[in-house]
């Protein structure tokens, strides 16, 4: 009886606990306004709100299932060839979505590795449905207010999301990891445009083990790497842009995917060339100047001399548009003071310093969807001049014709004392520049082939 008198006094206590525990006011969730009120706006692509005070930032998000861009950059470099992570570096190119689920935003990336071009929706969704997407972000939603909501994007702006870590220790130079503690917004560098928004991160990636020669050579406290990462959110080209067909016979680089809306009789695998878009203002003229010129801006950090011979050498292309029926429809400045070289509305050629010589390499941000090219984006090696200018100097012969005494079998001493000027090697090292500008550029615009003109004075 006693033990049965204490089982029910337990049951009810505990009865009485739990309705009381489910009963207990719920917090009550902020509004929109009260989430926002006070915070800094930056208007654009897609808006954000920053707090200053917690270091938050915000998506204001409306409209879902919208395609645009998200691409990822280096704004800032490690400064070492062999290990690649070069300032300016472009990273993964994706073509994303935002996708309202209850009480989350998903950032979904569809498969344009795989899709069917036909008017038919019926035959775009069985290939849609037969291969898998990718979910890239999950957003918690903070607050709606009508078709808009806001989401917390901090942890996905604030991460290692180029990959340095994997990079590093891919190369073993140590066991680095992602430090939220020593990482932050970017606040100079995040801005909001009409038809793009930019958003810049501190990051800082920490080992905890003992770190390599390569890592050690290049930043002030190997266990600790501080870069800047870029998040670009991009509104993607109108319909307006024609693909062609990849010709194996050209120069041009393609994008490839699986077009199942082909004839069982044709080949599947479709490939359009990568280029940039190039309309003729007058397309009945032999020669017209474009709708909209391609302009390359060369990196304002290089030295002058260094800027002009950039210039005159992707210059050289210009030629050929003449060739094909455009006029003017190339053009090369100096980036502007105030413009961002990270932006991606810019064609840049980077002025890029390593510790050692590097490679020079010519990348670009593209529509998965079509090849059009967005953004072109060339990276030269500054240690590279300064070796051709060694190899200048030691082909300049050491002694002038005069040179050698009555005897023949002593050099003059004046000419050792002054063996002359450097012009030579120094010309030959900015023709070299010029050269290499061209090269790395490797333009693909709407021609079918374009082949850069014999400059010989480049090889004087």
């Amino acid at each position: 009886m006693k033990n049965l008198f204490l089982a029910v006094i337990l049951t009810v206590f505990v009865s009485f606990t739990a309705f009381g525990q489910d009963n207990k006011p719920a917090a009550k969730k902020k509004t929109y306004a009260e989430i926002t009120n006070g915070l800094a706006k930056i208007n654009g692509f897609l808006p954000l709100y920053l707090n200053n005070e917690d270091g938050k930032i915000y998506f204001e998000i409306s409209n879902f299932s919208r395609e645009f861009l998200y691409q990822i950059s280096l704004p800032t470099g490690v400064g070492s060839n062999p290990i690649g992570l070069d300032r300016g570096q472009l990273g993964d190119t994706k073509v994303v979505y935002f996708e309202r689920a209850g009480n989350k935003v998903l950032l979904v990336q569809p498969n344009y590795a795989f899709r069917a071009t036909t008017d038919n929706a019926a035959e775009r969704r069985a290939v849609e449905e037969s291969f898998a997407k990718s979910v890239i972000w999950g957003f918690k939603i903070e607050a709606s207010e009508g078709e808009k909501v806001l989401v917390d994007a901090t942890s996905f702006l604030i991460r290692d999301a180029h990959g340095v870590s994997n990079r590093l220790n891919q190369l073993k130079q140590g066991s680095f990891a992602f430090e939220e503690s020593r990482s932050a917004l970017y606040l100079p560098n995040t801005k909001g445009f009409p038809k793009n928004t930019e958003v810049e991160a501190t990051i800082t990636l920490v080992s905890k083990t003992e770190t390599g020669r390569l890592i050690n050579q290049t930043a002030p406290s190997g266990d600790a790497v501080t870069v800047r990462e870029r998040h670009s959110f991009v509104e993607l080209p109108d319909a307006g842009y024609k693909p062609r067909e990849f010709d194996p016979r050209t120069s041009s680089i393609p994008i490839g995917f699986y077009d199942y809306a082909a004839g069982i009789n044709e080949n599947l695998e479709k490939r359009w060339i990568v280029r940039h878009r190039l309309v003729k203002k007058n397309p009945n003229d032999a020669l017209s100047e474009p709708v909209n010129p391609i302009v390359y801006y060369v990196d304002n950090g290089a030295p002058l001399p260094i800027q002009q011979a950039l210039i005159e050498g992707a210059a050289w292309w210009n030629q050929a548009f003449e060739a094909a029926g455009f006029k003017n429809a190339f053009q090369v400045k100096v980036l502007p003071a105030d413009a961002d070289p990270m932006d991606v509305r810019y064609n840049v050629i980077n002025w890029v310093h390593r510790s050692t010589r590097g490679w020079a390499y010519g990348s670009s941000i593209e529509d998965p969807r079509t090849g059009e090219i967005i953004k072109g984006d060339v990276t030269l090696d500054s240690q590279r001049a300064r070796q051709d200018f060694l190899i200048g100097s030691g082909l300049t012969p050491q002694y002038s014709a005069n040179a050698m005494c009555d005897f023949g079998l002593m050099p003059d001493v004046d000419y050792l004392l002054n063996p002359g000027s450097k012009d030579d090697a120094n010309t030959m090292s900015l023709a070299r520049i010029r050269q290499l500008s061209a090269h790395e550029l490797d333009i693909r615009s709407d021609l079918h082939i374009i082949s850069l003109p014999a400059h010989t004075d480049a090889l004087r």
